[in-house]
């Protein structure tokens, strides 16, 4: 046994198992290694892939949508891909073009596809017309994504909403106004506009337009009681969705930009502050008043010499007279007359939602200015200013501050510089002008809307001087009973239509008149105030 033993004995091998322990604890730090390699390079890649992501979002410059008050979006930040190639890459050039002509009809390729340069077949491609590139199977095609600001509307509200630059800021418009909400916050922004009264408005100025031969024309609708901007149009206008500078003056907005002598639509304030100061009534009777007075020399006539020489105040605007107007002025007199008139927020820079509004030329107030004023002469505003003032003088005379911004909030009423009764006095006299035959503006007599209003027609100043050319103005509220709106409609440089054919009602009588018989605000801008009233009551009768 114990030989046995002795020969049987077990030693343990300490270097194999040595050799053995290190190769793994080798194989162990190569793994962990890698790992961590790994692990590192994921952390990096995903840091790279935020870092870029971020990158390209501050690039992309989002914008939030900007809606009508009823919720539709009139402009709205999309996704985009714009398709470019490079003509050196090209293989069959011509077989390319023909393919380009079946897939783009309406543009020409022939001087990019045989030049040498890179080139856009087409920026913000349809996914239709994209599909169909691709099926061509030309390789040399390049996709670049990217955003892009839409207007759904085209040249709709082109004057409101104004234009952004490539990097997507705001340079005109509410886009410009508002560009620090759009940009740093997802919440839409919503306009007091709506998109078919907006619609409807312009169509009407447009026919006018072509029918008037006219250089320009703008039209407002707004809430006499809450300044609500419901329809602003100005013609001419241009597609939003095609980003151009454009410099043509032609284009400037004339509803807030456009600063003009407006004529006789003044008288009403004339009236309305010798109502207020207590100089005047209604039946104030002011007898032989003369066809044409002087004043430092100059010449001031009647537009109508057969006007009776005397009128009462009342009679004075109905039949638009300009001595008549004068004479209540100076019973106002000139610092009384100029502080209504700035209380109107007629005579200086307004403050609006958007950058773009005019500046009422200022003038050296004296007794002549008093005079030429009292009937709109040699004193100037915007149509924007004017709708404030007659929204003022028809809501019971409470100061409103117009806007484009839809709010939640209940707007109380500002500082009251009419009184009702006095106001109420008015609103029935601008009736008159469109009920009784001599007034100027008979052809807004259309049954059911209670229409009053006053016309204004103003020789146009160019350099200095006066011309021929002219600016037809209608200032109207209704429904005259309740007064809830102002539509001012003015004309820029109308001419006579010798085809037209007018339809009205004078006391209940129909007529008819083929052709424009005087180039003046009642025979142009009342009627296109008229039509454009006919088009759009129902839609204010139902939702508002």
């Amino acid at each position: 046994m114990n030989n046995i033993d002795e020969n049987f004995k077990f030693q343990e091998n300490k270097s194999n198992l040595k050799i053995s322990f290190e190769r793994i604890s080798f194989i162990f730090f190569v793994f962990f290694i890698i790992t961590a390699i790994f692990l590192s390079k994921t952390v990096y890649l995903g840091f790279k892939k935020t870092t870029q992501t971020k990158i390209i979002k501050e690039k992309e410059k989002y914008r939030a949508s900007i809606m009508d008050r009823d919720g539709n979006i009139i402009a709205k930040t999309v996704r985009v891909t714009n398709l470019g190639i490079n003509p050196s890459q090209l293989i069959d050039k011509e077989k390319l073009l023909i393919s380009l002509r079946l897939i783009f009809p309406e543009k020409n390729f022939n001087k990019e596809i045989y030049g040498n340069k890179f080139f856009y077949v087409k920026k913000k491609i349809s996914p239709e017309k994209l599909e169909k590139i691709k099926l061509l199977g030309e390789k040399s095609f390049k996709e670049e994504e990217n955003i892009a600001r839409v207007y759904p509307n085209g040249s709709l509200f082109s004057h409101i909403l104004g234009q952004i630059d490539i990097d997507n800021n705001g340079v005109s418009g509410i886009e410009k106004s508002f560009d620090y909400e759009l940009t740093t916050s997802n919440k839409p922004l919503k306009l007091t506009l709506d998109t078919e009264i907006q619609y409807l408005a312009r169509q009407e100025l447009l026919k006018f337009q072509d029918i008037f031969n006219s250089f320009g024309s703008a039209a407002i609708l707004m809430n006499i009681n809450n300044g609500e901007i419901l329809s602003m149009v100005s013609l001419p206008d241009f597609d939003l969705n095609k980003r151009k500078n454009i410099s043509d003056k032609k284009f400037i907005n004339r509803s807030t930009k456009g600063v003009y002598e407006l004529g006789s639509v003044f008288k009403t304030f004339t009236l309305a502050a010798g109502f207020q100061q207590g100089v005047v009534g209604k039946d104030t009777l002011f007898e032989n008043l003369p066809k044409k007075i002087k004043c430092a020399g100059r010449s001031i006539s009647e537009y109508d010499m057969d006007i009776p020489s005397s009128l009462t105040a009342e009679e004075i605007l109905i039949r638009s007279g300009n001595i008549g107007s004068i004479k209540i002025a100076q019973k106002v007199g000139l610092e009384n007359f100029r502080k209504f008139l700035e209380d109107l927020d007629l005579i200086n820079k307004t403050q609006f939602d958007i950058e773009e509004v005019g500046n009422p030329i200022p003038f050296k107030w004296g007794k002549c200015k008093l005079a030429t004023s009292a009937y709109g002469h040699g004193i100037t505003t915007t149509p924007l200013q004017l709708a404030k003032g007659y929204a003022i003088i028809a809501n019971g005379g409470y100061k409103i501050k117009p806007t484009l911004i839809k709010k939640e909030l209940n707007i109380k009423k500002g500082e009251q510089i009419i009184s009702k009764e006095n106001s109420s006095k008015i609103n029935k006299i601008l009736r008159k002008i469109v009920t009784l035959e001599q007034g100027t503006a008979n052809l807004a007599n259309i049954i059911g809307y209670e229409i009053a209003g006053k016309t204004g027609t103003a020789q146009k100043s160019i350099k200095g001087k006066y011309s021929k050319k002219k600016v037809n103005t209608f200032a109207s509220i209704f429904p005259v009973s309740d007064p809830k709106y102002v539509l001012i409609v003015l004309l820029d440089e109308p001419k006579l239509s010798k085809t037209y054919v007018y339809e009205y009602n004078i006391d209940g009588k129909k007529m008819k008149i083929v052709g424009t018989p005087f180039n003046t605000a009642g025979w142009t801008s009342v009627e296109v105030a008229k039509n454009i009233i006919e088009k759009i009551g129902p839609i204010l009768a139902i939702k508002y």
